[in-house]
């Protein structure tokens, strides 16, 4: 069987199963070790077999849904490949404009500043922050060990330098009276009740999905314990659901009505991202 064979036979196969038949491409690539051009340089090839038959087990756990990055075991995200794995959720490019506003305010606002990554899972924004930005001191924090054994390996990957705790949100910060200058987070933010794709709800963390029946659970514990943690002069930036901002926008000026409070559109001018001011 030749390179276009296999890529036509499969992507056929995963379309017929709702699956993004682009998904056979980058297996393959993957699996042959071939830059894209490779691969279209040599389609009428035949595949070497042992390829053949790893693509066909892979293919198969494609078809049942799961998703290519954990197969994979790696996402791409900022530019830089992050180990991802079913303990943590996996990289969407809504975070990487998050992680741009960030780096941008960082660079306004404050010099060599504490950040705490809350609810880090793999430490795609703590470790991409850090990355960036050297001078800054970035602590990352998750509720499962599981997740933080996955960023403590990305650190390594990056040979980025940063301190990991295990805690529910803000509580081993306060245990160990740390505190920050920003706090930024993508906290579960789905409603209890909303119905996700097969390869979201049985593949990714449960406990890094769903924040509760209005999806703001986990936003309300933020909010009521920062003051304990945060500088007098610091910034918040969190990922939000599509349709939270007015609910947040509300929450906010309750729990901060000294403070700037604004909602920034992603690429898709969609209300993604929330951010909490107070600079003076």
């Amino acid at each position: 069987m030749t390179y276009r064979e296999l890529v036509n036979n499969a992507s056929e196969r995963l379309e017929k199963n709702g699956n993004n038949p682009q998904d056979a491409i980058f297996l393959l690539l993957e699996l042959s070790n071939k830059e894209s051009y490779d691969l279209y340089l040599n389609y009428d090839e035949e595949v070497n077999e042992d390829i053949r038959n790893l693509f066909e087990e892979l293919l198969n756990r494609l078809l049942l849904h799961e998703p290519l990055q954990y197969i994979l075991g790696y996402e791409n995200f900022y530019g830089y490949r992050f180990i991802v794995n079913e303990n943590v959720l996996i990289p969407r490019d809504e975070t990487q404009e998050l992680v741009s506003n960030v780096l941008a305010d960082i660079d306004s606002y404050f010099s060599s500043p504490t950040v705490i990554d809350v609810g880090c899972g793999s430490g795609i924004i703590g470790l991409t922050l850090k990355k960036e930005e050297p001078s800054i001191n970035v602590i990352l924090s998750d509720i499962s060990s599981d997740a933080i054994n996955v960023a403590k390996q990305n650190a390594e990957n990056l040979n980025v330098e940063a301190d990991f705790l295990i805690g529910d949100m803000l509580e081993p910060f306060i245990e160990k009276n740390i505190k920050a200058d920003i706090i930024v987070s993508n906290p579960p933010y789905i409603k209890q009740s909303e119905v996700l794709e097969k390869s979201v709800v049985n593949y990714e963390p449960n406990i890094a999905l769903f924040g509760g029946e209005d999806g703001l659970m986990f936003y309300r514990q933020i909010f009521d314990k920062a003051h304990l943690i945060l500088n007098e002069k610091f910034m918040m930036a969190f990922e939000i659901g599509y349709d939270q901002k007015t609910a947040l926008m509300n929450l906010s000026k309750q729990y901060f009505p000294n403070c700037e409070i604004e909602v920034l559109k992603d690429i898709n001018n969609k209300d993604r991202m929330l951010f909490i001011y107070k600079l003076n």
